[in-house]
């Protein structure tokens, strides 16, 4: 597959026009795991401005996932057998996952922001393996994924997973471990070798000790013990005395805003505009910057940030749209959407299976560094699953009800599909509908109206034959478009958003 080099010359300011359903289905494939045919030609028309405001007040305003009665549970809970505690452990996990896994389908901004965030502030279930941790950590995720980064960053220090993962409840105060500290600077706020030293590293490890205390059952919630914490003075990033943790983070905010500033805008731009933000032809490092600035004076609040990129110009430029490979998760779930299948919660289970067989297990990044997203999504083993899983999950959705394939086809092209006898106009409005930018030159688009047309005899696309053809009433039409999406699905473009 090629790859995109960003050529996006526009700016920052405004984008105005009405949207188009080209940008209506950019805008929820990027701020979401995409949306139905009925939401998206709502949106058509409408105030960028307007609908984007409204889709952060409602990513802000939503509740997290509510507690499963497992949330605060120890070891002392689970029963004493090894194999029936780990059943129940995987039983609670595999339907925490599936809540997830919903969350993400339904709540749009905010949970395609938790989930990028579950990517940056890595943790992985399989190495502190307590799913009242897990629980914790996902509820830290989802109230800050639109708050205050400082905050943010206070907050999932402190979590029973983070504490665990990288290794801080084995950082006492006369044998300090510096793994979470070193990731503190590299990772999550700064960048590698960015605006820190090793020493500050060794110093923040000491400020940092001391959430030690484990308790005597496993699975306990971690608390701080005085006596393990080094009360000595340290100087980090230029600033003597004697920290602990709130300090670390006062003294990083206070004295590193711009680099941090900088660091977390270029992810997010690369995550939600192009995943090349350093080339110097484009104008990339101009709209970090003006986003930094605003990330900085609206003391570090990330929905300002998200607000001013999402009605940019630069969001909605053509050079922005179809340019990121969609992760499994992207893959499966944005299908999903668009299509509007009816589904069950076996078929979210199966496709958040297929995901984890493509390396995107949820709960459960790679490494400390996360999922490196896009090329890193496309090998021939990877292509090869995405055509063979895409095509038993269309399968199945077409043995479950054919006539959702035809209902489909109507959503998209509306009256066309319903007086029209020509399937290579109704073929077309399916292919633009289901890619980004619809299909590379007339010759693919003939291959693909050559699928559509299926086995139905040319006769009756006349229309002046009496049983002409038109979606609506053909008996095979649900097949025709079945076979369409079964082909699309293999198509370049399709896994791109």
């Amino acid at each position: 597959m090629e790859y995109f080099i960003n050529c996006n010359t526009s700016s920052l300011a405004p984008y105005t026009n009405p949207l188009d359903q080209l940008r209506a289905s950019h805008l929820y494939r990027r701020l979401g795991f995409s949306a139905s045919v009925s939401t998206i030609k709502q949106a058509i028309g409408q105030n960028v401005g307007t609908l984007v405001d409204s889709l952060v007040d409602q990513a802000i305003n939503m509740r997290p996932i509510a507690a499963p009665t497992w949330a605060n549970w120890t070891n002392a809970n689970y029963p004493e057998d090894d194999d029936a505690r780990r059943q129940l452990q995987n039983q609670q996990k595999s339907e925490f996952q599936l809540s997830y896994a919903n969350s993400l389908l339904n709540n749009n901004l905010r949970d395609r922001l938790s989930f990028f965030w579950s990517n940056h502030f890595v943790t992985e279930l399989d190495v502190y393996n307590c799913n009242a941790y897990l629980y914790e950590y996902i509820d830290c995720l989802q109230r800050n994924s639109l708050g205050n980064f400082k905050t943010f960053v206070s907050e999932i220090g402190l979590t029973n997973a983070m504490l665990y993962y990288l290794d801080g409840v084995f950082n006492n105060g006369n044998n300090p471990n510096e793994n979470y500290g070193r990731e503190l600077y590299e990772l999550f706020t700064l960048g590698e070798g960015n605006g820190y030293t090793e020493e500050d590293i060794i110093e923040t490890a000491r400020a940092l000790s001391g959430y030690v205390e484990r308790g005597e059952v496993g699975c306990s919630p971690v608390t701080f013990d005085a006596s393990k914490h080094d009360a000595g003075s340290k100087t980090i990033l230029g600033q003597t005395g004697t920290w602990g943790y709130d300090d670390v983070i006062d003294i990083l905010f206070a004295q590193r805003p711009t680099e941090i500033a900088e660091f977390i805008c270029r992810k997010l731009y690369e995550f939600f505009v192009h995943p090349d933000s350093k080339d110097e032809a484009n104008n990339a490092q101009t709209v970090i910057d003006g986003l930094a600035a605003t990330f900085v004076s609206n003391n570090f609040e990330i929905a300002p940030v998200l607000r001013q990129l999402f009605k940019s110009q630069h969001f909605f430029d053509e050079e922005a749209i179809g340019v990121i490979i969609k992760s499994p998760v992207d893959f499966y779930f944005n299908t999903l959407k668009e299509t509007g299948f009816n589904y069950t919660d076996n078929n979210v289970a199966e496709m958040v299976n297929y995901a984890g067989m493509l390396s995107q297990e949820i709960f459960d990044p790679i490494d400390v560094a996360g999922w490196q997203r896009n090329r890193t999504w496309i090998n021939t083993n990877f292509m090869i699953g995405r055509w063979l899983s895409i095509e038993s999950i269309l399968e199945n959705f077409y043995t479950a009800d054919n006539e959702q394939f035809r209902t489909l086809g109507l959503d998209i092209t509306g009256n066309v599909g319903l007086t029209s006898s020509n399937p290579d106009v109704v073929a077309r409005l399916i292919v633009n509908f289901m890619l980004p930018k619809g299909l590379l030159d007339e010759t693919e688009y003939e291959k693909a109206f050559a699928i559509f047309r299926s086995d139905v005899e040319d006769v009756y696309y006349e229309g002046g034959n009496q049983e002409s053809w038109t979606l609506a009433t053909w008996p095979q039409a649900p097949f025709q478009v079945y076979l369409l999406l079964q082909y699309l699905a293999r198509q370049p473009e399709f896994q791109l958003k």
